[in-house]
């Protein structure tokens, strides 16, 4: 069994995987939950919640299915505690996310966001659109290929 990557998602991330399951971010949502580790700090998860209670996405989800993710999320992932701040994203509200990486000792972002994608990597940290993600991970995935098995 591989050990479990540190990962941080970004809010954008876990809003559209829970309300787009069968989008890319959904597939990247329940790979992280079932494979890797997902890191948060108060401030990320109170973020979650405080999106996800949004009347707006009503249409895609009732408020109790949303409220019913925050609460898996908050049971799977680990909680970071911030001692390092992070000043170096032009948004401030991203430099939460890297706060969250940097503190958690993250192997991976995974983001959308321009602002965030622009710093990979940042510290080291791979910063990586979810579809990469997605990709990376079948890319090394230790399933043979059908030109392998031929060989």
């Amino acid at each position: 069994m591989k050990a479990r990557r540190r990962l941080v998602l970004d809010t954008n991330t876990l809003i559209s995987g829970v309300l787009l399951s069968d989008s890319v971010p959904g597939q990247v949502v329940r790979k992280a939950i079932t494979e890797d580790l997902i890191l948060l700090s108060e401030d990320s998860l109170y973020e979650l919640a405080d999106v996800l209670s949004r009347k707006k996405f009503d249409r895609y989800l009732c408020l109790e299915d949303r409220e019913e993710f925050v609460q898996l999320v908050l049971r799977v992932a680990e909680m970071v505690p911030i001692v390092t701040a992070v000043h170096e994203c032009r948004d401030e509200s991203d430099n939460r996310i890297l706060e969250v990486a940097v503190n958690g000792n993250a192997a991976l972002i995974l983001s959308g966001d321009q602002d965030l994608l622009m710093l990979n990597p940042f510290r080291g940290i791979p910063v990586l659109k979810p579809g990469d993600y997605m990709r990376e991970a079948h890319d090394t995935d230790d399933t043979p290929r059908a030109s392998e098995e031929l060989e």
